[in-house]
């Protein structure tokens, strides 16, 4: 009986409006007149009723206490918007909003905490309005419903669903009523901040409300929360095959090699206390030697150091030595004459 009556009453409405806005049609507004009148309607009751409860309830209501009442709403809501994810085919959405409402009522306390978001189960924005354009059924022109606000006519038929298939709509009388104005009173609060913001930027509130409503519907008809695309492949270009894992003193994966074109090997673990790496080290400095060198240096050389580099120095000895190392021959005395 009550959809008869909402479907009956929104076809008058439909009828009035067309009758009455023929002139001043707009492309997806048609009805903007009659909208018109409906907003004016809605923004004098939120002006003068809505937000000055919402604002006393915000004032004697501890920020933790007005939380757990939005958390409370949000987690019946899980159940909307699990049963349309469903009827959209969607899965895993569905799954997960099964799992937020079964996790926040077990450990949040009915719902009062949201446990759920930071376990990494997201919140989904879904109702039948959406499943409907979701199944190719267009959105028709837009609609300011009276009290409920901006809509669409396919929006205004998801809407009866969803009011149909509220849980709170089983609950005996005595407490569903209470928990309705509780629940229109808590989302007023939450949205006072952005009834402030629109009254500072909007030249044209109707205007302002309406598209932004379309574009949001837009936007979330247009499946937004999916998984986004993956990030563009920045690699090396010298990559071709899966990363593997570098090597101990290897460059890392993909950087361009910077490495002295004299290196044949791994860099050196250390040098020596004389100052030259050991023989055989493998990463050796190039030979700088000096081209005059042709034999090791002489181990006894007068006045040498103990610690001398392994790296040979020139021969700098006289041309007249004869051996390696050899000591310069002193001239011998005269002989004396004979007594």
């Amino acid at each position: 009986m009550k959809l008869r009556n909402t479907a009956l009453a929104l076809t008058a409405a439909g009828f009035i409006s067309g009758c009455a806005t023929a002139p001043d049609r707009k492309p997806g507004d048609p009805f903007e007149p009659v909208n018109r009148v409906i907003f004016n309607f809605n923004d004098g009751v939120d002006r003068y009723i809505a937000v000055p409860v919402a604002k006393g309830y915000q004032k004697v209501t501890p920020q933790p206490l007005r939380t757990a009442v939005s958390n409370f709403f949000s987690n019946l809501g899980d159940l909307t918007n699990a049963a349309n994810a469903l009827l959209q085919l969607k899965i895993t959405d569905a799954t997960e909003d099964i799992m937020r409402f079964a996790f926040n009522s077990v450990f949040g306390i009915g719902g009062l905490l949201d446990w759920a978001t930071p376990a990494g189960l997201p919140k989904h924005h879904q109702d039948f309005g959406l499943t409907l354009g979701h199944w190719g059924i267009p959105s028709g022109p837009y609609l300011v419903l009276p009290l409920f606000g901006p809509s669409t006519v396919r929006d205004s038929m998801g809407l009866v669903v969803d009011v149909k298939f509220n849980p709170l709509n089983y609950i005996e009388p005595a407490t569903r009523n209470p928990l309705y104005v509780l629940q229109f009173v808590s989302t007023r609060a939450d949205l006072l901040g952005a009834t402030s913001l629109l009254e500072q930027a909007a030249l044209d509130k109707y205007s302002f409300v309406r598209d932004a409503y379309v574009q949001q519907r837009l936007a979330r008809l247009r499946g937004t929360s999916n998984n986004p695309p993956p990030l563009p492949n920045y690699d090396d270009n010298g990559d071709t095959g899966p990363a593997a894992a570098p090597a101990a003193g290897a460059p890392a994966r993909g950087l361009p090699n910077y490495s002295d074109p004299g290196d044949v090997g791994e860099t050196p673990n250390g040098a020596s206390g004389a100052g030259g790496a050991a023989k055989g080290a493998p990463g050796a400095l190039p030979n700088y030697n000096d081209p005059g060198e042709s034999s090791p240096a002489p181990n006894g050389a007068s006045g040498g150091a103990t610690n001398a580099p392994s790296r040979d120095l020139p021969n700098y000895t006289d041309s007249g030595d004869s051996g390696a190392g050899a000591t310069p021959a002193v001239p011998a005395e005269p002989a004396s004459a004979p007594q």
